[in-house]
């Protein structure tokens, strides 16, 4: 529900903590202040959470100028946009979100930029809550490249990092162009192929072929190309907590591409520990899924 506060100062107001991401990206994009109350005001822990409080801070970051108040309780959030700046930042995501809750929202603003964006972020890489590196790296640059972002478009795994602990690093960088190519993706086409990302930190490096060896005892029935790359990290590459996981992608004859991905329980939760093979298996039937329901872009990135 959307109220006009005012002709004159054209805020809009909001209530609830739903969609802050999507709320205060979009304001930042059109320079229309905005004001979110009711920011979970009848939970036991009221107001903006501490991973919300530093996607704040990363929108400040690659804005000039941008005006932000928050009232004692964090109830009420006043975000009035700057200039959206881009350029060389870095900052350190909190762990009780993934780096990928932070990339979703850069992704959407970057093309805008006044200078070309080249961003660090440090934090979790792959949890089981958030979109991880590997999955936006292997469908949504690929979709990016379609509206004319080709020249400098990277996304870089330097560290990864599982959930709870974190240490992981990414940069992503992307150029501004002039403007964008408009787009119309209608043909599906067939699946062509399958590639995936198996990743394991502080674990033993068997784990990971364990992963991909189930993995691929579903996909090979259907399908003969498909090859499944193992990236075991240890020591300060492999961040502060033990972890594995597998991403898939099927690429189309059209150049689409449906994704999928499962990581590991994170170190001290409850439920019993993930076995390998059962995480490869659920992979896979999750991209068969993805792949059943059709479309020429997946869940995740609609």
């Amino acid at each position: 529900q959307i109220k006009m506060a005012s002709h004159q100062s054209h805020v809009l107001t909001y209530e609830g903590g739903n969609f802050l991401r999507q709320r205060l990206g979009l304001a930042t994009l059109s320079s229309r202040p905005v004001k979110i109350k009711k920011i979970r005001h009848k939970d036991a822990n009221p107001g903006v959470q501490d991973f919300e409080a530093s996607f704040i801070r990363l929108l400040d970051k690659i804005t000039n100028g941008s005006r932000i108040e928050v009232n004692e309780t964090g109830t009420t959030v006043y975000y009035q946009p700057g200039l959206l700046h881009g350029g060389q930042i870095e900052h350190d995501c909190n762990e009780q979100r993934a780096v990928g809750y932070y990339l979703e929202a850069l992704v959407c603003l970057a093309p805008f930029t006044k200078a070309p964006l080249h961003a660090t972020l440090r934090g979790v890489t792959n949890d089981q809550v958030d979109v991880s590196v590997d999955y936006l790296k292997a469908t949504c640059l690929p979709l990016l490249q379609q509206f004319g972002l080709v020249a400098n478009l990277d996304l870089r795994i330097t560290k990864r990092g599982a959930a709870p602990g974190g240490g992981g690093e990414v940069v992503f960088t992307c150029p501004n162009p002039r403007k964008l190519r408009p787009v119309k993706i209608t043909d599906f086409g067939k699946i062509k192929r399958i590639r995936g990302w198996a990743f394991a930190t502080r674990v033993s490096p068997q784990t990971a072929n364990r992963v991909v060896e189930s993995a691929r005892g579903v996909l090979n029935r259907c399908l003969t190309d498909v090859y499944i790359y193992s990236d075991h990290r240890k020591g300060p590459q492999g961040g502060k907590s033990p972890g594995f996981g597998l991403t898939l992608v099927a690429e189309t004859t059209t150049g689409m591409m449906l994704g999928s991905e499962v990581v590991s329980r994170p170190q001290g939760s409850e439920g019993n520990p993930t076995v390998p093979e059962d995480l490869g298996r659920g992979a896979a039937k999750l991209l068969l899924e993805e792949i059943y329901r059709g479309g020429c872009v997946d869940s995740v990135n609609q």
